[in-house]
């Protein structure tokens, strides 16, 4: 591979501050969102008594699931003593922080009173897992702070890997924790169960994973440094597997759900009759957000850049999907209300709600993704979070090709 110029990464291009711009445009056009919703109310939402989590909440859970997952690449070594992934742990450390406080920006402006937060932070109840989830997001920040402090302080290097290991398991409990919100909600025969948990860690990995390789990427390529295959060719591997799991245990849960009758109704909307979400789930997640990227990564006849930036891209698109789904289609089929009876009313009782997103909930969501975007720009103008190169040679010089990096 042809060695490219060490350079370090400034802000002083035209380029660059049209990215800063542009970010910042679109993170004030969220906050006007939701101004607008504090403003007005919910009622220019496409929200109603039945969907009471809209797009924005998709945006949030998605951001702050895949922060959890963002953070894998530092703890495969810190924690598990894979020196080639550790040039890349800074990096994972700022962008699993910027997702996160993306996806908290997005949660907290969409709650409708967002200045009583700070009754969700004096008043808690240890009986609800959202209480327990404010404990787990702000520790992770702080976690994930010490865990950069020590590895970026020189005398404090041989404190990261405990630190680390501290981090990982924090960071799994999170990931726990926000998949136990639908799993202990029994009132929705779209979640209630078990399995979400273990779904949502997987999902983390393959979510932040996809958003990490595009990042480092975009990086690299912005200010033409060398980034060599031995580090692509293992992360574009590792985001095969973790696309692979994610579909394992959407088929385990699907697969349950279809074995005990009281879901037979939710799975049936799901996956046959429940229209926009049943094109999303079969379509949108899995083809797209599944398949198509484990044949991108996996294929020897698409074994280039381009493909393994493709296959990140369609696994990003699908994992939007899937979030929709969970959350929006999962509120979308009736609550059952009485076992075994059908229930009709001048209400609505027993029909599907619909719901269509407004242009401040897309507004909001999109301020969230450009609020994290901003911190991974202008993250490496402080600190370096990146290495100047990262070729094959600095990173695994006993590596011979691409195929066998």
């Amino acid at each position: 591979m042809k060695t490219l110029p060490n350079v370090e990464l400034k802000g002083d291009s035209l380029g660059f501050w049209l990215v800063v711009g542009g970010l910042g445009l679109v993170v004030l056009g969220g906050l006007g969102a939701a101004w607008m919703m504090e403003h007005h109310g919910h009622v220019i939402t496409g929200m109603n008594n039945q969907i009471v989590w809209g797009l924005p909440h998709v945006f949030a859970v998605f951001l702050i699931v895949a922060a959890s997952g963002a953070l894998n690449v530092a703890s495969i070594g810190s924690v598990f003593g894979r020196t080639v992934y550790k040039p890349l742990a800074p990096l994972s450390a700022l962008l699993a922080v910027a997702l996160l406080i993306g996806g908290l920006a997005v949660l907290v402006l969409d709650l409708g009173r967002p200045e009583r937060l700070i009754v969700a932070m004096t008043h808690y109840n240890f009986k609800s897992i959202f209480a327990w989830n404010i404990f787990l997001y702000v520790g992770f920040l702080a976690v994930v702070a010490v865990y950069l402090w020590m590895m970026m302080e020189r005398r404090m290097n041989r404190l990261s890997t405990p630190v680390g290991v501290f981090a990982f398991v924090w960071r799994l409990v999170l990931t726990t924790g926000t998949g136990s919100i639908f799993g202990f909600l029994v009132a929705r025969e779209a979640y209630d169960a078990a399995i979400m948990a273990p779904l949502f860690i997987a999902m983390s990995f393959s979510f932040g994973l996809a958003i990490f390789i595009l990042v480092l990427m975009a990086h690299y390529g912005a200010s033409n440094r060398p980034l060599g295959d031995a580090v692509m060719g293992r992360l574009r591997r590792l985001l095969g597997i973790f696309v692979a799991a994610v579909l394992y245990f959407v088929a385990v849960q699907h697969v349950t759900n279809l074995y005990a009758a009281e879901h037979g109704g939710v799975e049936a909307f799901i996956l046959r009759d429940g229209g926009v979400y049943t094109s999303l789930f079969w379509i949108g997640q899995v083809l797209l957000g599944g398949v198509v990227p484990l044949v991108l990564l996996f294929s020897s006849a698409t074994a280039g850049r381009s493909a393994t930036m493709l296959a990140a891209a369609l696994v990003i698109v699908g994992g939007f999907a899937q979030i929709f789904i969970i959350i929006i289609g999962g509120q979308a089929y009736p609550l059952v209300l009485f076992p075994g009876m059908e229930v009709s009313s001048s209400f609505g009782d027993g029909i599907a709600a619909s719901y269509t997103p407004s242009l401040p909930e897309v507004m909001l969501g999109l301020g969230g993704i450009a609020l994290a975007g901003l911190i991974v720009v202008l993250g490496p103008l402080v600190l370096r979070f990146l290495p100047i190169s990262l070729s094959d040679e600095r990173v695994d010089p006993h590596t011979k090709s691409a195929s066998g990096a």
